[in-house]
């Protein structure tokens, strides 16, 4: 038989921001593909669910409720998931905050609360883990963008969102660079409209039912279609690309359309 390389059994992922939405379902789909799971929310209810859908696979399971931008927090999940499943393999940097705001009515602590959980937090649940990465000299971290890195907001008004995301690209490039003669993987995953509790709670169904007419596949993404993304950036499929950008919208940013 050959051997199937879309496997993760044996690796551990840690999954930031895993208690609903995307990243619930790039816990899931990693852990169908034999992975071990770190689930990490400060939503500790669905978080739960969460462990219960990875526990129900077979997989082994570490939580934590660390804020992301609390740095001593983010270290001590680190060195206790590793304490309890041997290591981290995988790092998905999913977890996120939403807001929409005029430029003028953003506040300093709207902005600095948009860029401690995208981008500080990313940051150090990325150093935390390098480590262990150099020592084994094989990584997959993957940095959860947007495509309103690449477009803007617009109408949308979320400048401080589209930046913040914006940052997670550049961020990936440098660490694919810095870390490429580890073996260590960096990419990003940026997607379109995704049909998840945020974006339904912030825009409203009337709203990404308009926004769907413009996609061209005439729809929004199911979460599990983002998590087939990670799964493959996680995956020996991917051994050949880092620094890049993949970003599953439907066609949405299709050059010259």
């Amino acid at each position: 038989m050959a051997d199937d390389i879309t496997r993760l059994d044996g690796k551990v992922a840690w999954v930031t921001g895993s208690g609903r939405g995307m990243g619930r379902g790039h816990a899931i789909v990693l852990a169908e593909r034999g992975a071990d799971i770190v689930v990490h929310d400060v939503l500790e209810d669905e978080a739960a669910e969460t462990v219960a859908a990875v526990k129900k696979l077979g997989r082994r399971v570490f939580v934590s409720h660390a804020d992301v931008s609390d740095v001593a927090a983010v270290k001590k999940t680190a060195d206790d998931a590793i304490a309890a499943l041997g290591r981290i393999d995988i790092l998905v940097n999913n977890a996120g905050i939403g807001q929409h705001k005029p430029l003028e009515e953003i506040s300093e602590a709207d902005f600095d609360r948009m860029f401690d959980i995208h981008v500080k937090g990313s940051f150090f649940c990325g150093q935390a883990v390098m480590p262990g990465m150099k020592e084994r000299r094989w990584g997959k971290i993957i940095n959860i963008a947007s495509i309103w890195a690449m477009t803007g907001a617009g109408i949308n008004k979320a400048s401080h969102y589209c930046a913040a995301k914006a940052a997670l690209l550049g961020l990936t490039k440098a660490w694919a660079k810095e870390l490429a003669p580890f073996n260590i993987h960096v990419n990003a995953v940026s997607p379109g409209g995704v049909l998840t509790e945020m974006p339904i709670k912030i825009q409203g169904w009337d709203m990404i039912r308009e926004k769907e007419k413009k996609v061209p596949l005439g729809r929004w993404a199911k979460p599990e279609e983002v998590s087939y993304t990670v799964a493959f950036l996680a995956s020996r499929e991917s051994d050949f690309i880092t620094g890049q950008m993949i970003s599953p919208n439907g066609g949405e940013t299709i050059v010259g359309f």
